[in-house]
């Protein structure tokens, strides 16, 4: 038993009477730090990381010529057709009953989940993106004034792709084709009034929603964030400028509205998505993770 007792210490320690320290061995130090990165990396960012992440998403984009700047935007733009052609499947099948009208609009996030993922430019993201970068780096302004007159047009371009393959070509079928151009009239019948505040309010959830985004850590938690949001817009039919673009240019080149109801109704959802972007969004996102640190950084009674 001795000779038992002598083996479990080491030896030269049994004569001082060292005893093993109690509680859980401590794990090499490699294996501390990378569990310890890893809870990091696991636990809920705060502001200030989700504002450094957009101002890196910014930088990114603002890097890229107008050529590729043109093309992703003209990408994003026909893919959020996406989100038309979802809900005109549906409305074409269902009717529009009121149950109809609530599981037609679950699949309006098609398109923006698409975009967003896939980092396709879309010009509301952008409400969000260059400007947070522009409040904390003014240099940036006339960058982000190139990437926005890029990115709108080019936008606009690919829904106009997605409305003339709904409404010139065999493509669809024609009730999904009439369900779509429906969707259109019903958006373009608004006063401009009506069509600015619905804007305001589209922009600041797909604001948001690329604000949360930037702060997930998984693509399931990413596709999870953008449905749920952008599920809203569709419910509240708010105006988004380029998911309603394709709805309305179909009812345009199915010559059921003319030609100028288009700029009619585009320049107030326009309007409207910058102002709920920018002003419910980016700058209160500023004030909360940028300003608010300035404010407690600051010495005593030297706080603004």
């Amino acid at each position: 038993m001795a000779d038992e007792n002598k083996s479990a210490v080491p030896e030269g320690k049994a004569e001082s009477g060292w005893t093993p320290p109690e509680g859980p061995v401590a794990a090499p130090s490699g294996e501390a730090d990378g569990s310890a990165s890893l809870q990091k990396n696991l636990s809920r960012p705060s502001a200030q990381e989700i504002y450094q992440q957009v101002e890196k998403n910014a930088k990114e984009e603002l890097k890229r010529s107008s050529v590729s700047l043109a093309i992703s935007g003209f990408t994003g733009g026909i893919f959020m057709g996406l989100s038309a052609l979802g809900v005109g499947i549906i409305v074409a099948r269902l009717g529009s009953t009121p149950s109809a009208f609530v599981i037609s609009r679950m699949f309006y996030p098609l398109g923006f989940i698409v975009v967003i993922l896939g980092r396709s430019q879309l010009f509301t993201e952008n409400t969000l993106y260059p400007v947070a970068l522009v409040l904390t780096e003014p240099k940036q302004i006339w960058n982000t004034m190139r990437l926005w007159a890029t990115v709108l047009p080019s936008n606009m371009l690919g829904a106009l792709t997605f409305a003339a393959l709904a409404g010139l070509t065999r493509a669809m079928p024609a009730d999904v084709v009439q369900a779509i151009s429906g969707l259109g009239l019903a958006a373009a019948h608004q006063p401009a009034g009506t069509i600015f505040w619905s804007g305001v309010v589209a922009g600041w959830i797909i604001a948001t929603a690329a604000w949360l985004v930037s702060g997930s850590h998984s693509i399931t938690g990413s596709v999870m964030i953008i449905w749920a949001l952008t599920f809203v817009v569709g419910l509240g039919n708010f105006a988004h400028c380029i998911a309603t673009s394709g709805e309305i240019l179909t009812a345009v080149l199915t010559h059921q509205l003319p030609w100028v109801a288009y700029p009619q109704w585009f320049g107030p959802a326009v309007a409207g998505n910058i102002c709920g972007g920018i002003v419910m969004v980016t700058l209160l996102e500023y004030g909360q993770a940028i300003l608010s640190r300035k404010s407690e950084d600051a010495p005593d009674g030297q706080a603004s």
